[in-house]
C-alpha cells in the first residue's frame, strides 16, 4: 500500500478508497487511513496526497493537521474548491480538493 502512495505524482491526489482498490482491498479505505497515520517514512511516502472520496481533508492529518495538508497540496499546485453553505466537510474549514482536475489516474 505504501508503494502505491509513493507513486502518486506531485500535483495529484488519490482517495483512500482508490488506494485500497489499487492495493487489492477495495473495501478497506479505513485501513489505508490507519496505515498512513502511522507513515513509517514521512517526507518519502507522500500521505498528504491522499484525501476522502469527496476531496475533503482528514481532520486528523498526522503530520500537522488539515491546514498543513492543504498548504502542502497547494504548494504542489493542487486546486481547491471553497466550502458550500450548509455542507460541512471534514478538515480545513470545508475546503475540498478539486478531484475533477487533479485526481490521479493510476
Amino acid at each position: 500500500m505504501y508503494d502505491i502512495v509513493r507513486r502518486i505524482p506531485r500535483g495529484a491526489v488519490a482517495t483512500y478508497g482508490q488506494v485500497a482498490t489499487l492495493a487489492g482491498r477495495p473495501r478497506n479505505a479505513r485501513f489505508v487511513g490507519f496505515a498512513l497515520h502511522a507513515n513509517p517514512e514521512p517526507g518519502v511516502i507522500p500521505c498528504h496526497r491522499v484525501v476522502f472520496h469527496d476531496g475533503s481533508l482528514a481532520p486528523g492529518f498526522a503530520f500537522g493537521g488539515p491546514e498543513r495538508q492543504r498548504a502542502m497540496l497547494e504548494e504542489e499546485g493542487v486546486p481547491f474548491i471553497p466550502p458550500r453553505a450548509g455542507h460541512d466537510n471534514a478538515g480545513d474549514g470545508g475546503w475540498r480538493v478539486d478531484l475533477a482536475r487533479c485526481q490521479w489516474q493510476a
